[in-house]
C-alpha cells in the first residue's frame, strides 16, 4: 500500500512539474489488437536543470502499467537520474544513480 501511494505521489509530482514547464508535452494513443484495445498517455517536460517523463498504459481488462523518470544536471558534465516502473500486478522496480563524463 505504501509503495502504491508513493508511486502515485511521485507520478502526480512529475505530472505537475511537466504541466508547469513552458516546454511541457503530452501524448495519447491507442492500439487495437485481437485481444482488445490498449490506451496510453505520456507527458514530460524540462524546467531548470531537471527533465521528467511519465507514461501510463491501460490494457483491455483495465490493468495498468506505468513508468516515471527524471534526469537532473547536478554539475557541468554530471547528472543524476531515477526511474520507477509499476507493472500491471502492482509490482514496482525503482532505479537511480548518477553519471559523470569526467
Amino acid at each position: 500500500m505504501i509503495k502504491t501511494v508513493s508511486i502515485f505521489a511521485t507520478t502526480a509530482l512529475l505530472f505537475g512539474m511537466a504541466a508547469q514547464n513552458a516546454n511541457a508535452w503530452t501524448r495519447d494513443g491507442h492500439v487495437h489488437t485481437p485481444h482488445g484495445t490498449y490506451s496510453g498517455h505520456a507527458s514530460g517536460g524540462c524546467g531548470g536543470s531537471t527533465c521528467s517523463r511519465s507514461k501510463v498504459v491501460t490494457g483491455p481488462h483495465g490493468n495498468t502499467a506505468s513508468r516515471s523518470g527524471y534526469v537532473t544536471k547536478t554539475a557541468p558534465g554530471s547528472y543524476s537520474y531515477g526511474r520507477t516502473t509499476t507493472g500491471p500486478r502492482g509490482n514496482t522496480v525503482t532505479r537511480s544513480g548518477s553519471v559523470s563524463r569526467y
